[in-house]
């Protein structure tokens, strides 16, 4: 029996016991995070029961993709590529709008799944292609480089239009690939200036255009609408147009880096809602924490079992509970880096090393939003928010870093043969 066991979960006992803990973090909190949506249902264990279903999925998808060799993943590459293409532009199409933004693509059946989540592997996974194909003794040839850019420049550019933050975090992954990629220095300090130039265009983009939006938006147009009963209800459409996401990022930025002193009746919780009411559910942790179930914020805070989980985490489990799940991502690094090291080949290396900061960065994002030291970006926390596509997909990252592991467990074992 245990020998099966032992078979059925191969690779790094050490990413299993992470992956382990943070799905039961995940079931344990997001049943707490999820109590708007249990009241709205009158069902309190559809919600959880989805999500738990999500989760045993994802870890049979984990459990598949340990079990294909690293070399397949390879030809994955053309079909993944063409459909994020498909995909992303789908979605600006006809996707359907989520916070304001096209991100999910609605299927036949209820089934709805995040383009962006398939492209940010597709993205790494090409990624770590180029840089191994062109590893030279003195580091990657220079083509890699460009190469690179002709990929990532259209994908980040397609996902940044509903989703910013996500175009940001895949920009950072692949900046950090080619770093470790050993891409030359004197490229990359190009990039970096840049990148800093074009930072100071759209953002001049974003407070012009902000601004024009924001005055269209207050312009509002009502109709009636005439319900199944013959009923009438009167419905607001906002303007904006183009501009909305531009009014979305401007008023984000704005509020982040307001430091004005504002006195608690003055403060407007209709407006800033989700700031403050995480501030509140950390403050009222207590250090030690409410414990599992008890957040009283929950029933407030908007997007509590997705963008916001952590400062439910927080409310609930305290700051050692909080730290024990960074501390989680940091062994999901550190293990993921120790199992690159012993890869014989390059793509491998490069391959788990792209998922591991894919997952980790995304974390990081999350986490720093919930505290308040970064603006709202709407970025869930990898393996622990509720989520559908981003969920399964993230379990499929760990398989492929699973994966990895059993190739280098057996070089390992080669060499420890040859020195016999």
């Amino acid at each position: 029996m245990n020998k099966k066991i032992g078979n059925l979960f191969k690779g790094d006992k050490v990413i299993w016991m992470v992956f382990f803990f943070l799905c039961m973090i995940s079931i344990v909190e997001v049943f707490s995070a999820s109590s708007n949506l249990t009241y709205k249902s009158q069902n309190y264990v559809g919600p959880i029961a989805f999500h738990a279903v999500t989760i045993f999925i994802g870890a049979v998808m984990a459990v598949v993709t340990l079990n294909i060799p690293c070399r397949y993943f390879k030809l994955m590459t053309p079909f993944l590529l063409i459909i994020t293409a498909i995909t992303l532009l789908w979605v600006l199409v006809g996707g359907e709008s989520i916070n304001g933004a096209n991100r999910v693509i609605s299927l036949p059946g209820g089934i709805t799944f995040q383009p962006s989540e398939i492209a940010k592997g597709t993205m790494v996974l090409i990624t770590a292609q180029i840089l191994s194909a062109m590893q030279r003794e003195d580091g990657a040839d220079k083509k890699a480089f460009k190469y690179i850019l002709f990929i990532l420049f259209p994908t980040a550019f397609l996902i940044g239009v509903e989703n910013l933050s996500t175009a940001a975090l895949l920009f950072a992954v692949i900046f950090l690939m080619m770093f470790i990629g050993r891409i030359p220095m004197a490229q990359m300090a190009k990039l970096v200036a840049a990148i800093a130039v074009l930072a100071a265009l759209f953002l001049t983009l974003v407070f012009t255009l902000g601004s024009i939006g924001e005055e269209s938006e207050g312009k509002k147009q009502t109709i009636e609408a005439v319900n199944n009963d013959g009923s009438t209800d009167t419905k607001v459409i906002k303007g904006g147009g183009v501009f909305h996401r531009f009014v979305t990022w401007r008023n984000r930025i704005v509020k982040h880096f307001d430091k004005k002193e504002i006195s608690p009746d003055e403060y407007d919780l209709d407006k800033d809602a989700q700031v403050a009411h995480a501030n509140i559910a950390i403050v009222s942790s207590n250090i030690i924490g409410k414990g599992p179930g008890q957040s009283v914020e929950r029933d407030f805070l908007s997007q509590a079992f997705s963008d916001f989980i952590f400062a439910i985490v927080i409310e609930e489990l305290g700051i050692i509970g909080a730290a024990f799940v960074v501390f989680l991502y940091i062994v999901l690094l550190y293990r993921t880096a120790r199992i690159a090291s012993q890869c014989e080949n390059n793509f491998p290396a490069f391959l788990v090393m792209g998922l591991a900061l894919l997952l980790v960065i995304q974390a990081s994002f999350n986490m720093l939003v919930a505290v308040g030291i970064a603006p709202v970006t709407g970025q869930p926390l990898p393996l622990i928010s509720k989520g559908g596509t981003s969920t399964i997909i993230n379990c499929a990252y760990i398989g492929v870093i699973l994966s990895v592991s059993r190739s280098a467990k057996k070089r390992e074992t080669k060499l420890a043969k040859k020195e016999i």
